[in-house]
């Protein structure tokens, strides 16, 4: 039952900016029902989104057309998806590549001849190509060879392949990018806006995603047919599900949360309200038990999760074990009214950082009737507005109000200055320096909030000496240098969770930590880092297919549980498709 004062509570529980935007703790976090990809699947059950595939002209080597017509309430829409003969040694999950395995797009309406033959041309050239404005969305992807191959051949010989390759590798393709918001001349972030099915974040990147897996399935199943035509069997429903579709992402994603302050905001204080939400609610016998569920769920998925990284697997067993203890204190501690302080407490004293987190997820997932109304809250409008007549000594104050976490900067200290950040010269990406060694200093991106806050002050610090009644603007004729890191300090000293809280120049700065960050919020599982710049993970792992949302015998609680996937058991897999004898 929710209480009535739960509307009130959040401003009383939310959690200090300074603890919740430090680096290793945001690079700490999970998914949450929050994630976008489980904001749009709840969206497409609720409101009974139709997806069929009505063109599928592949030959017998997969390669060839493909296109699905998504239906809502009020459009249509269509993902065409071109499937193509990759020699080996094109296939590239790095940016500079130039052919994929598939390319895609989600486009406005339907694909009339006269546009498909347009795409047909400009999308398999992704970048390079002319893409049209009706064009929501351009992807491609590759696929994971050896998971196709396995999974190809079970099928063919009339068996399902074994549900730990998937577990190790949880996809059949990974995407390389999801281009969206006006990139390459496809449709800006403004139609999106207006959109009712699109108008949350990433909501259309992440539906072009969602088909692609369908596709995925399909397609192999389409091999595994023409391969062996009376013995192969499809796919299991289990085993779909189970299925997701990878993502291979480095530094490209770091510059979006640095200029992104006020939409890190929403998003960030969207996760707080929600966590605050539950924590005001006192915990019953039946909260208490889908805790410990869900805990436990959590606990097996972690411990399935495998990484070649040495230091995430050291993380991942360190919050296992973390797990275990929390488990082990829910057993002995009855429910009660102040249970979930009394656990967030105790696992800050006891807990590892990722642990912290995971409790949190945990208990934003005990309350949707709380939560999911936050869905339509995690947009906003952006503006940087500079405000000319501020007294100079107020901006001073400012700085040392609200940004004082920035001033812990040393200009002569060389911890303080080993990274740079700048612009790679190939294809123009974000890339990392050791600063004084490595060449594209010429290059360098404003990235780094802390040290350029902590230099504007010290600017401001001898301006004022000489000028103490000056005004901003006077400042900023003085130090015209200033202007956009003085816009930024007068806007987001009222946005508390806008600003990562880090020197981003730092030697100990991980950059893992800032692709988690922004994964976490996407909906990314299995964090499987590939060095200290670039990680693959798995999206959609779980979520129901297209067929289950509009069944009428699956509730919106059955098809909405899919956080922490666990692999399926094969015995049950195996026994169910002999019941029902399946055969392409």
């Amino acid at each position: 039952m929710i209480s009535a004062t739960s509307a009130s509570a959040p401003q009383d529980n939310l959690r200090p900016a300074s603890e919740v935007m430090k680096l290793e703790r945001l690079g700490s976090m999970f998914a949450s029902r929050l994630s976008f990809v489980r904001s749009l699947m709840r969206k497409m059950i609720a409101e009974s989104w139709q997806i069929t595939n009505t063109v599928f002209d592949l030959d017998s080597k997969g390669h060839g057309l493909a296109i699905y017509r998504i239906t809502t309430p009020g459009n249509y829409y269509e993902c065409v998806i071109f499937s193509r003969d990759l020699e080996p040694e094109q296939r590239s999950d790095r940016v500079i590549a130039e052919a994929w395995d598939v390319t895609f797009a989600l486009v406005e309406g339907e694909a009339e001849s006269s546009l498909l033959e347009q795409m047909a041309a400009n999308v398999p050239l992704q970048e390079a190509g002319r893409q049209h404005p009706r064009v929501l969305v351009l992807s491609r992807a590759n696929k994971s060879l050896r998971n196709f191959s396995q999974f190809l051949a079970a099928l063919a010989a009339g068996k399902q392949p074994d549900p730990a390759w998937l577990t190790a590798v949880g996809y059949l393709y990974r995407t390389t990018a999801v281009y969206g918001n006006g990139k390459f001349g496809i449709a800006d972030f403004a139609r999106l806006e207006r959109n009712p099915d699109f108008n949350r974040p990433f909501a259309a990147q992440m539906l072009a995603v969602y088909v692609l897996r369908q596709f995925s399935i399909e397609q192999l199943n389409h091999l595994a047919k023409v391969q062996s035509p009376d013995q192969a069997v499809p796919l299991h429903p289990a085993l779909q599900r189970y299925l997701g579709i990878g993502n291979s992402t480095g530094l490209g994603m770091a510059p979006f949360l640095i200029n992104h302050p006020q939409l890190i905001q929403q998003w960030v204080y969207g996760r707080e309200r929600a966590l605050a939400f539950a924590r005001a609610e006192p915990a019953n016998e039946q909260t208490h038990k889908a805790l410990r569920s869900l805990m436990a769920r959590a606990l097996k998925h972690l411990q399935q999760t495998i990484t070649e990284d040495e230091e995430q697997t050291l993380r991942n067993r360190e919050t296992a074990k973390s797990v275990i203890e929390v488990i082990e204190w829910l057993d002995r501690t009855q429910a009660h009214e102040g249970l979930y302080e009394e656990l967030i407490s105790w696992a800050g004293k006891h807990c590892s950082l990722e642990a912290q987190e995971l409790i949190n997820t945990m208990l934003i997932e005990l309350y949707p009737e709380l939560v999911e109304p936050i869905d339509d809250e995690l947009g906003c409008q952006e503006s940087m507005d500079l405000k000319p007549d501020m007294k100079a000594r107020k901006l001073r104050d400012l700085i040392h109000e609200k940004f004082d976490w920035a001033l812990s900067y040393r200009e002569d200290c060389p911890d303080d200055n080993y990274w740079f950040w700048y612009r790679s010269v190939e294809k123009e990406e974000p890339r990392l320096g050791i600063r004084g060694t490595e060449s594209g200093a010429e290059k360098e991106l404003a990235l780094a909030v802390g040290p350029r806050i902590s230099r504007c002050l010290t600017k401001l610090d001898e301006f004022l000496e000489n000028n103490p009644n000056a005004i901003v603007v006077e400042f900023l004729m003085a130090n015209p240098g200033q202007k956009e890191c003085v816009r930024r300090i007068q806007t987001i000293g009222d946005t508390p969770y806008g600003e990562i809280r880090a020197n981003l120049w730092h030697r100990g700065m991980k950059p893992m930590h800032l692709l988690r960050t922004k994964l976490s919020f996407f909906g990314a599982s299995r964090f499987d880092p590939k060095s200290d710049r670039w990680v693959r993970i798995t999206l959609f792992q779980g979520a129901p297919l297209p067929r289950e949302l509009n069944d009428p015998n699956l509730s919106l609680h059955q098809l909405d549980d899919w956080g922490f996937p666990l692999e399926p058991g094969l015995e049950g897999i195996e026994n169910g498709q002999k019941a029902r004898g399946d055969k392409l």
